[in-house]
């Protein structure tokens, strides 16, 4: 809390607290010494009558002063001898001093303190603990504080002097006021010439090493949070240790990736038991490298590990050996190694190792980076001259295409593991793990949701699940339905709902024939995937969309067939041709970008990479420049002539005008269905997948036959 009181109402009554425990001891000094004072300004004033003349009044004062104690009145700086008026006057003085006003002074003067001072600490240098005791028991006579209020210096009764180190203690001033102390502070001193002119010559080399004192507390040296150590701190390691891992994550928390867990679980056991791998001559991997798709459970993987291992464990991220000074990457790749061989046998992981491990000499200027340096470092403490016994080092990354090849090669990462993404049963399981303390509804179906999220990560599942709760408090629910988890689906997909935006009836029309068209095609294609959901709410920048459910074992398995990609393009361009049948040629509108752009792609796939063209053959045409990661330049310049150019355009026009023909072949045979679902669609806004299929039983549609 910041100090923004006026410190005279803080600080009224010479016992109060102060309530600011972030305050220094110097500013603590400061305002104790001012309310102190008041008070012996206060005690000390006394109205005297009819005084001799000012130099008598000062003599007296002086004689009662030099028969109290310093720390009766709290005098500081008092002259070795009066001065010469006062000694003038010294026989009045003495004759006044015989007085009854000058016997009542002196009676009210305290009395020197005689207490005993055996239990006194030895030493010049004293604990605070002490240091309180004999404050507290009346044995400390004065203490002088330094500027910075980290120090002081104390005089005891017996004449000793010591000095005690201070804590950040709010109430240390209240305690020495209380105890009748006298409070002073240093000032130190104020210099000369000479000094002020070293003190210039100096001034550079303090603020460079204030600056290098800044940059070891940014690099986690002896200045930062904790740190203790050399100047060069900065090129230890910053990995997290854990000596008995506590990561709270198990094998049980981990789902949807039982492969990947069973490769884990080998180095788990061998490590718990050992003799019984030794014992047939196997050895401990020395290295896994964990690869897949983002979100899809590394990290977790690894804490897994950690969990279950027993042993101890370091952690940290690749990008924590990269720095701005050549060398610090590869010293804290060493140092990471000596400590973990000091703990063998231990686990190390690197999280996102593409951030030093990527193939060297990619770079422009040669191979003399900091990086390259860095990944050299690596290699050689994974498996170099002198071995590495007993520290197994787990990696993720979902970039191995950039991984150097001597980082992969046996011995280094003995196991690339692959986490790909869940298949149907493996998101059962990852939803419901991330439904724990949820509450969730009875007609919830995992197994529907499951399906409905084909190529969904467990980062993708937790995620849903989340929006889901989201959109079940804000509907101020007690559970999570059915309809919350689709909607949270929808979101995630396609963006928000527009529920409010201004749609004209026109254009509302429109996009209801739009979608209408892209689903009738789509029902009534051949081994096409079914509908799901069509809905004609706008979605972020889409003015409507149909959902279809695809087939788990194409999505899986990555292969399509010809018949199938045809079907897709024919799909994608049946929201054109039902515009086009229903308002003409001239009424037609922009909607249909994305689909065009779309169905040009898998068109020239088909032609270049997938040998679907009889006039190209099985030819792979169009390949990429190469990969920028791995240090190959991009090339513009095309591996065909001209002339099969020519015939790449030909062919990609022929399957786009094929497929669309059948669009439009559909379209006007069931015009009929396309105006009842556009009606319902304009009615209800949405329509799931069992009601559109209604449509298709009333109306007695049959597939189409090529």
């Amino acid at each position: 809390m910041a100090s923004t009181s006026n410190p005279l109402i803080s600080s009224t009554f010479l016992g109060t607290k102060l309530h600011n425990s972030k305050t220094s001891n110097s500013t603590l000094l400061i305002l104790s010494l001012s309310k102190r004072k008041t008070q012996t300004s206060t005690k000390s004033s006394l109205k005297l009558k009819n005084l001799p003349s000012h130099a008598t009044l000062a003599a007296l004062i002086f004689s009662t002063i030099s028969q109290t104690t310093p720390s009766a009145l709290a005098i500081d700086n008092l002259p070795s001898s009066p001065p010469p008026v006062i000694q003038a006057e010294a026989s009045k003085a003495n004759s006044f001093t015989s007085s009854p006003f000058a016997q009542n002074l002196s009676l009210t003067a305290p009395k020197p303190q005689t207490q005993s001072t055996s239990d006194l600490p030895d030493g010049t240098q004293w604990r605070y603990s002490e240091f309180l005791n004999a404050v507290k028991k009346g044995k400390v006579e004065r203490v002088r504080f330094s500027k910075d209020g980290s120090v002081l210096q104390l005089s005891a009764i017996d004449g000793r002097r010591a000095s005690v180190i201070l804590p950040n203690d709010p109430d240390l001033i209240d305690i020495l006021a209380m105890n009748g102390v006298d409070i002073s502070v240093s000032e130190g001193d104020t210099g000369n010439g000479l000094f002020n002119f070293i003190g210039n010559l100096l001034f550079p080399v303090l603020a460079f090493a204030g600056l290098f004192f800044l940059f070891r507390r940014a690099q986690g040296g002896p200045g930062g949070p904790g740190g203790l150590g050399g100047p060069m701190d900065f090129g230890r390691s910053k990995s997290k240790f854990q000596e008995v891992p506590e990561t709270g994550v198990s094998f049980a928390d981990v789902a949807g990736a039982d492969q990947a867990k069973l490769e884990l679980q080998e180095v788990v056991d061998f490590l718990k038991n050992p003799d019984k791998y030794t014992a047939l001559g196997a050895k401990i991997p020395k290295g896994c490298l964990l690869v897949g798709p983002p979100g899809t459970g590394k990290t977790l993987l690894a804490r897994a590990v950690s969990g279950e291992a027993g042993v101890p464990f370091f952690s940290c991220a690749a990008s924590e050996f990269v720095e701005l000074f050549v060398g610090v990457g590869a010293s804290r790749v060493r140092d990471l190694f000596e400590k973990a061989k000091a703990k063998a046998p231990c686990i190390v992981f690197i999280d996102e190792i593409d951030a030093v491990g990527r193939q060297r000499g990619a770079g422009m200027g040669g191979g003399n980076d900091e990086r390259e340096q860095t990944i050299n470092q690596l290699l050689t403490e994974m498996d170099g001259f002198s071995g590495n016994s007993g520290v197994i080092v787990l990696a993720a990354t979902n970039r191995p295409d950039v991984l150097d090849s001597a980082l992969l090669r046996p011995g280094r990462f003995d196991r690339q593991v692959t986490v790909d993404r869940p298949d149907v049963a493996g998101r059962v399981k990852i939803l419901q793990v991330h439904s724990r303390g949820k509450a969730l509804a009875k007609d919830v179906d995992f197994d529907k949701v499951a399906r409905r999220t084909p190529g969904f990560t467990g980062a993708d599942l937790q995620n849903l699940m989340n929006e889901a709760a989201i959109l079940a408090a804000r509907r101020e629910l007690k559970e999570i339905s059915k309809d919350e988890i689709s909607d949270a689906l929808e979101r995630i997909i396609a963006g928000p709902e527009k529920k409010n935006a201004v749609v004209s009836e026109e254009k509302k029309k429109l996009v209801a024939y739009h979608e209408a068209g892209h689903a009738l095609v789509g029902a009534l294609m051949p081994e096409y995937d079914p509908v799901a959901k069509i809905s004609i709410i706008p979605r972020g920048q889409a003015g409507g969309l149909t959902f279809f459910a695809p087939s788990e074992e194409r999505l899986e398995s990555g292969l399509y067939s010809r018949s199938y990609l045809e079907n897709q393009m024919a799909v994608a361009l049946g929201g054109r041709v039902a515009e086009e049948v229903i308002f003409g040629q001239n009424n037609v509108t922009t909607g249909a970008s994305n689909d065009f752009m779309q169905v040009s792609r898998v068109a020239r796939q088909m032609v270049e990479r997938f040998g679907f063209s009889k006039k190209i053959g099985q030819v792979a045409i169009g390949g990429g420049g190469g990969n920028p990661f791995l240090g190959q330049q991009m090339s513009s310049q095309k591996d065909y002539s001209m002339a099969t150019a020519d015939v790449v355009d030909s062919e990609v026009r022929v399957l786009v005008e094929k497929a669309y023909s059948r669009a439009t072949q559909i379209v006007t045979t069931h015009v009929d269905i396309l105006h009842k679902l556009a009606e319902l669609l304009i009615e209800k806004e949405t329509v799931d997948g069992e009601e559109f299929m209604s449509l298709f039983i009333d109306g007695k549609a049959e597939l189409f036959v090529a």
